[in-house]
């Protein structure tokens, strides 16, 4: 996913085509519900396809080859190691997560000769790591052998019993490698990032809560970017200094998640909006209670809904309270330029997931394709063997629509909803809900089935994997049948009326509607017609 580097609003502006919008909230077990470490991430790109990875250990070799993840270009060969785990997505069977948001920075620090980009680093390290102390010196070492050819990242890592969040970037084209930090999140506490770096100073003596690389303040100084003692360095401001863009387009995602799950979070309004740089929020906090995996799922559905910048009130979400934006994001008027929101729920959404690590039971990862407002997910055990024929690889892709695809009958159904979001998209999402809702439940019977298999690993296997294979394809011919309907209800900006028995025809037996309503435009935007346009439109007695 090509993304931006946010260092200025004129670069935002120039680079509006290819900007992306990822997403990660961090919830550490002390602060959910049902003590799982819980991590969520929306991998958000115009160009890419939505399906579920997957690596099967099998006979080894000496080297494997490395791709760009973005573009497909080859990077060369790593080598390989002897034993690797499944994976299924930014999963393994180990319960171990691994997610990103691609934060930019210093453009001086990239390397374009790197053997090894930071998609790359997520996905191999999944395939050898047991835990995310274990992931977290992979990727240095990957990244310091073969050389890092991304531009900054924040990584989310999750096992078990632990939550880091570790961000790097490279020393630029003449020093292969990385510098880096990563912070272990106090248990009770909930974290995010969003396309920004966010750790800024940190303990050095603190091993067990904060690793680093060596240099990295020196690299920093090397470049004149910082000067002082260590103990003063702050990784986000040295690496990725913040600007309106940054802060209006990044932070504020964070911002709306915070202020969902704790009080007190709109004194930070103004740094959310850009407004106020010096304002900072924390890289942690803690939640009023503790949060629920459905209202994480849904935290990641977010347009800032009753805030300043709530997406579905201005007359930019036209008649129908659309909270989306089409690309670009800036534009001008009058010599005045304007930014559009760039909100968690977002239209150019690949894929979403939602990971759970559970102490004593097995991972699941919740997943789901294009944008999270108006897709569910679905949960896949991470001990599962079989990836789901609706979300294999392979099957379509940006160039190519199938129509056994769970990618594009989740794009047809919100491409639907987006005409008419205040009853479309209303529709959709409470479908949404009760699929998550039920599957909630469902899993609490799958998990009592694995804890009854005896400790058996492939006993627990097929159970996982019927199940998840099963319910994803459930939800695949559900949403092809809510395509299907949501067409008949509501075509041409009608409403047809339904009783218990489905649709009211008018009773004459030639299936005619028997009720059809209109609810035209919302007054909001009936007032700003009438403004513009009122002496035009006036009807004349």
């Amino acid at each position: 996913m090509k993304k931006v580097l946010i260092l200025a609003a004129a670069l935002a502006l120039a680079f509006t085509n290819v900007a992306d919008a990822c997403t990660n909230f961090i919830i550490t077990r002390g602060a959910s519900t049902d003590g799982s470490n819980m991590v969520t991430y929306a991998a958000d790109s115009h160009a890419l396809y939505g399906s579920l990875y997957s690596h099967v250990p099998g006979k080894y070799t000496p080297y494997m080859d490395i791709r760009e993840w973005d573009s497909g270009r080859p990077l060369g060969q790593i080598a390989q190691v002897p034993t690797t785990y499944r994976t299924l997505g930014n999963s393994n069977e180990h319960s171990l997560f691994i997610t990103e948001t691609t934060f930019g920075g210093r453009p001086e620090l990239e390397d374009p000769k790197g053997g090894i980009d930071y998609g790359s680093l997520i996905y191999v390290t999944l395939q050898r790591a047991k835990t995310a102390r274990e992931a977290i010196q992979i990727i240095v070492d990957l990244a310091n052998t073969y050389g890092y050819c991304s531009s900054g990242e924040s990584f989310s890592l999750i096992d078990k019993e632990e939550a880091w969040i570790m961000e790097l970037i490279g020393k630029g084209p003449n020093d292969k490698g990385i510098v880096w930090v990563a912070r272990r999140i106090p248990d009770g506490y909930v974290s995010a990032h969003a396309n920004q770096a966010r750790i800024t100073t940190f303990p050095w003596d603190d091993p067990e809560n904060c690793l680093y690389a060596p240099d990295v303040a020196d690299v920093a100084r090397k470049f004149g970017w910082f000067e002082g003692e260590n103990k003063d360095f702050s990784f986000s401001d040295a690496y990725a200094p913040a600007d309106f863009g940054a802060l209006r387009g990044c932070e504020a995602r964070v911002w709306a998640f915070f202020r969902t799950v704790a009080s007190g979070m709109d004194k930070y309004e103004d740094y959310a909006m850009g407004h106020n740089p010096k304002n900072k929020m924390p890289l942690w906090i803690k939640p009023d209670k503790k949060v629920s995996p459905k209202q994480v799922m849904d935290c990641m559905r977010d347009h800032y809904e009753g805030t300043k910048m709530d997406m579905t009130t201005d007359i930019g979400a036209g008649g129908e309270a659309l909270p989306y934006r089409w690309r670009p994001m800036y534009w001008t008027v009058d010599g005045v330029e304007y930014c559009n929101e760039r909100a968690t729920a977002t239209q150019q959404t690949g894929f979403w997931l939602m990971g759970q690590a559970r102490p004593e039971k097995v991972g699941i990862l919740w997943f789901g394709t294009d944008d999270a407002a108006t897709s569910p997910l679905t949960p896949i055990y991470v001990n599962s063997q079989e990836v789901p024929e609706c979300l294999k690889e392979g099957n379509g892709s940006m160039l190519k629509y199938s129509d056994t695809s769970m990618f594009w009958i989740t794009n047809r159904v919100a491409q639907f909803a987006y005409l008419r979001y205040n009853i479309i998209g209303k529709h959709v999402r409470a479908e949404v809900d009760k699929w998550e809702n039920q599957q909630l439940e469902q899993v609490k019977e799958v998990d009592a089935a694995l804890a009854n298999a005896g400790g058996k690993a492939k006993k627990m296997q097929k159970i996982a994997t019927e199940f998840s294979v099963g319910t994803a394809q459930q939800l695949f011919d559900k949403w092809v049948y809510l395509d299907k309907y949501l067409m008949v209800k509501y075509i041409d900006g009608n409403v047809k009326g339904e009783d218990e028995n489905g649709f009211i025809d008018n009773g004459n037996g030639l299936d005619i509607p028997g009720k059809i309503e209109q609810p035209g435009y919302t007054e909001h935007w009936k007032r700003t017609v009438a403004k513009d346009k009122g002496e035009i439109l006036k009807v004349v007695k």
